[in-house]
């Protein structure tokens, strides 16, 4: 295979590539973004495998490729067909750790052998800029493997393990000995460049590995969304490193479109956060949210009604608006609701679906959940544009949320202060769906359900759901 006809299919694969970010920018097009990175990918596939073949002057090695594939792929298929949707975000936070393992073990084999990889000839000392683009590359990618560890732990939420648990870890230094460390490994790093020294590499990839960590174990709460994407541009940056440490176009290319990607998204969360962008990108971020435990709130007395209650408010309303949170994802509520939505509906209600940026555990996750139920795109509203409704709303209809429409965000002071909220409280009514009075994940109670127009319904939220559908007909 020529390089001309490899520079050509990589060019079409990164075109694949684009046009999938720009597919996935909206849910009407997400199935042919989807489509489009699965073509895209293949592409790359085998046309890497065709370039080994040229290169090696046989298909030799060749098996030992086709068998990490096979082995890869397999395992990968079958996860993603298990996965509960309530599981995608630690899926999603799997998949960066696997990125980012691989950045550090593709480091390793190119500086034990360079020359395999065409970066020298056999006995020669790496050239300087390769050894500056395996460093970083592996430094990145170790900070990504381990800090998704713990990132895929706190999501996860099933570990006793206390740097899995969802509230922050931090102790008095925490900031300074990050900076100690990253000066560290950022000394290890140039000392191998300049001897090409293994002591200082795996000094460095130690270093990296105990740095991803303790970036991640002080977020906790709300944060985690933007954990989330800011892994995922550590994962494009890791492998675009890889990628101009062997001359792999496709790696850099696909490696910079995610960074790039991932650091947007991280962006646009922050903003809806209101976080700031630099604190996130050095791990700087979520100390103070979750700082009260759970449990440790006042019991106060709430207004608590049955399913038949909510129906019947809901049916003597005009216009509605439901906010879904986590606790619609955990009850798998989507297509309870949507049945409820169309009843709704047909009796001439208007009704809109509010969606916050970070509803859930990871960007995006209440649009997948109404995808897969079919809601129709025109009734889903981001926050910017529905929050003006909420004023005029009769009924405003929480499902599982908490954190994303905490007026606490409202009061400075809170953990939350300047976090933009879904404005549920401006609604006539409001009915909430919990399981529980127990605090959401940022752990802080929520002012809002012991207003008095506040209803609280507590119950499964596909159970309650269910229940009110039956209650309106």
């Amino acid at each position: 295979m020529s390089m001309n006809l490899v520079a050509l299919l990589y060019l079409v694969a990164s075109v694949c590539f684009i046009q999938a970010l720009k597919g996935l920018s909206h849910p009407t097009t997400s199935i042919r973004g989807n489509l489009f990175g699965m073509v895209g990918m293949a592409i790359a596939i085998f046309t890497t495998a065709g370039l080994i073949i040229s290169l090696a002057g046989s298909a030799l090695g060749l098996g030992w490729v086709l068998l990490g594939l096979l082995v890869g792929g397999t395992a990968g298929a079958i996860m993603a067909k298990r996965v509960e949707m309530t599981k995608m975000p630690e899926l999603v936070a799997f998949m960066h750790s696997m990125i980012g393992l691989a950045a550090v073990f593709i480091a390793i084999a190119a500086v034990a052998e360079p020359w395999a990889f065409g970066i020298s000839a056999h006995g020669q000392p790496i050239p300087a800029g390769n050894r500056l683009e395996l460093f970083l590359g592996a430094a990145i990618g170790a900070i990504t493997f381990s800090g998704s560890v713990i990132a895929f732990g706190k999501l996860s939420g099933k570990y006793k393990f206390r740097l899995f648990q969802g509230a922050p870890v931090v102790f008095s230094g925490q900031h300074m000995l990050n900076l100690i460390l990253g000066i560290a490994t950022v000394a290890c790093g140039l000392w191998f460049m300049a001897t090409q020294s293994w002591t200082a590499f795996y000094l460095m990839l130690a270093l990296s590995f105990i740095l991803g960590v303790l970036i991640i174990i002080p977020i906790g709460g709300a944060d985690m969304p933007v954990v989330v994407s800011m892994l995922n541009s550590y994962s494009g940056w890791a492998a675009a490193g890889i990628g101009f440490s062997l001359n792999n176009s496709m790696l850099i290319i696909a490696g910079s479109l995610v960074g790039s990607s991932g650091a947007i998204l991280s962006y646009i969360m922050c903003k809806a956060m209101n976080r700031s962008f630099f604190n996130v990108i050095l791990g700087g971020f979520g100390g103070e949210a979750g700082a009260g435990p759970a449990g440790a709130q006042e019991q106060r007395p709430v207004k608590s009604g049955s399913a038949d209650d909510a129906a019947f408010m809901l049916g003597n309303a005009d216009s509605v608006i439901i906010v879904p949170g986590y606790g619609l994802a955990v009850a798998r509520a989507q297509h309870a609701v949507k049945e409820l939505v169309d009843k709704l509906v047909d009796k001439g209600i208007d009704v809109k679906y509010a969606i916050h940026p970070v509803a859930g555990r990871m960007p995006g996750h209440m649009n997948v959940l109404l995808a897969e139920a079919e809601v129709p795109y025109d009734q889903v509203h981001e926050m910017e544009d529905v929050n003006g409704e909420f004023g005029q709303a009769d009924v405003a209809i929480i499902l599982g949320a908490n954190d994303v429409v905490n007026p606490a965000a409202l009061q400075k002071g809170s953990p939350i202060y300047g976090m933009p909220i879904l404005e549920a409280y401006k609604a006539k009514t409001v009915i909430v769906n919990k399981r529980s009075m127990a605090a959401g994940y940022a752990g802080l109670d929520n002012e809002l359900f012991y207003m008095d127009k506040t209803m609280m319904v507590f119950g499964d939220a596909k159970k309650v759901v269910e229940d009110i559908g039956k209650a309106i007909e």
